[in-house]
């Protein structure tokens, strides 16, 4: 708890500097939050320690954040030569980009708050301690951080300045996020074409362009241009104003069908054309409901398992809201605890399993069972420490997982794997997370350019007109 800070202590401190004062859920979905506060001053209230302690056992996301919080903390403190009140460099860490301090709370204190916010609970104990370090930094910006916006509602009404935390985002505006496409003016073969060679390869038409757009083209990005002609094409490489163009297979047409699935639209198309590719290791596909996401990754899945035989078998795990937590003590395997969040999976096989007509019931039901022995359902909490070799693995409702979690299950992929992330940013069920922070938003973002993956925001609905009319009207 703090001892009030000297006259020389407090004069010391740049007025440029800001007080951030930490609410606990900074903490648990970012422990490295510490850390990201550049130049400016830290502060942790002793109901922050409480509340860390608190949720630091079990097995959850938001338990092992709560543990390496407190790890930081405990490493700062032990390497600190000065005393606590005076603050702890943050640079003790070795993070050099952090060059504030962090100070703890070292007294009792008892914040001028209305009679009607209960004193003992923990929210409203940090709110007095931010209004305390306000009367007594007058010239400083004193800030309470909380991924909370009901506390943030409350501290505003008591005129105190609070924020959210902002460093995990990968973006502030989900509108500028990579979709993975992009449109080609209509003069882009006047400017373009003038030195342009093209040549056949392993039945794509190549075009090695030059001009003003090369630079700013992105490898594994599709480009189209609706003329009277459509040209669609993927960008292969990119080196300064020269680009290499790489035309499309159409797989819109029936004699090119996956599973007995045709795309619909343009952006299925670009989007089997990155989930047949062998060289692509890497595929996010984002959109709305009933854009199609699952459905076309199950019949690529399928076609390249059964028919191709390039992957073992398919393994197919989706984000059960609360991430982490036990799949229960019931008897059971771990596939049929998984069963009830499968349903989108159960919906598109029966999808697929009536493509082929000429089968017969028998032929069907043989199909089906085939199917059944190469699709492993496997959940996410056993995913550490294992290793994919030769697995096509679908990760469903991606948006629900942290830049943390996604990095974990990527990298489960050995070799010959491909791994396909679906999800949709509209539909975020974690608490804390937005789209901003979304883990299959920051894959996607860093990701793009890479030679080996691709990604394409699907963006017309194809389910039914009445789901398609519902997702506009309701």
């Amino acid at each position: 708890m703090i001892q009030r800070k000297p006259a020389s202590v407090v004069a010391r401190f740049p007025a440029s500097t800001k007080f951030f004062v930490l609410d606990t859920n900074v903490l648990m979905h970012d422990p490295t939050s510490l850390f990201r506060f550049e130049e400016h001053d830290i502060y942790i209230p002793m109901a922050t320690l409480e509340e860390l302690d608190n949720n630091k056992n079990g097995v959850s996301e938001v338990a092992r954040n709560a543990r390496q919080a407190s790890r930081y903390l405990d490493e700062l403190i032990s390497h600190a030569d000065s005393n606590i009140v005076d603050g702890i460099a943050l640079e003790l860490h070795g993070d050099k980009s952090a060059t504030g301090r962090l100070f703890l709370q070292t007294e009792a204190i008892n914040g001028d708050l209305p009679a009607r916010l209960a004193s003992g609970k923990a929210d409203n104990q940090i709110i007095g301690v931010v209004r305390h370090l306000q009367d007594i930094h007058p010239k400083r910006d004193v800030i309470l951080v909380s991924k909370d916006i009901n506390m943030r509602i409350k501290a505003r009404a008591l005129g105190l300045a609070a924020e959210d935390y902002f460093n995990d985002k990968v973006l502030e505006d989900t509108d500028l996020l990579y979709t993975g496409t992009r449109a080609l003016p209509h003069d882009f073969w006047d400017k373009h074409g003038r030195d342009m060679e093209s040549w056949q390869q392993g039945g794509h038409t190549y075009y090695r362009v030059r001009g003003p757009l090369c630079p700013s083209l992105l490898v594994n990005q599709f480009v189209f241009l609706e003329d009277e002609k459509p040209f669609y094409a993927q960008v292969r490489e990119v080196s300064g104003k020269t680009a290499i163009l790489q035309t499309l297979k159409d797989y819109g047409h029936h004699r090119h069908n996956v599973w007995g699935v045709t795309a619909r639209n343009r952006e299925q198309d670009f989007a089997l054309n990155v989930l047949m590719n062998p060289e692509i290791d890497f595929v996010t596909l984002l959109g709305q409901a009933g854009t199609g996401k699952t459905l076309l990754t199950l019949a690529a899945g399928l076609t390249q398992t059964l028919e191709n035989k390039t992957y073992s078998e398919i393994i197919m795990t989706r984000v059960t809201v609360p991430v982490g937590e036990d799949i229960g003590f019931l008897p059971g395997t771990e596939e049929e605890k998984m069963n009830p969040w499968m349903g989108a999976l159960e919906d598109n096989l029966d999808v697929l399993n009536k493509t082929d007509d000429e089968a017969g019931e028998w032929g069907r039901a043989a199909t089906r069972d085939l199917i059944r022995s190469r699709i492993k359902v496997k959940s996410l909490n056993f995913m550490r420490g294992r290793t994919f070799i030769n697995k096509y693995l679908i990760i469903d409702e991606a948006q629900n997982l942290t830049p943390k979690q996604m990095k974990t299950l990527i990298t489960r992929a050995g070799p010959g794997t491909k791994v396909v992330c679906l999800g949709n940013i509209a539909q975020i069920d974690t608490p804390y997370l937005t789209e901003g922070s979304s883990g299959i938003t920051y894959v996607v973002d860093r990701m793009k350019g890479w030679a080996h993956s691709g990604h394409v925001t699907l963006a017309r609905g194809e389910r039914s007109r009445l789901a398609d009319y519902a997702a506009e009207a309701l």
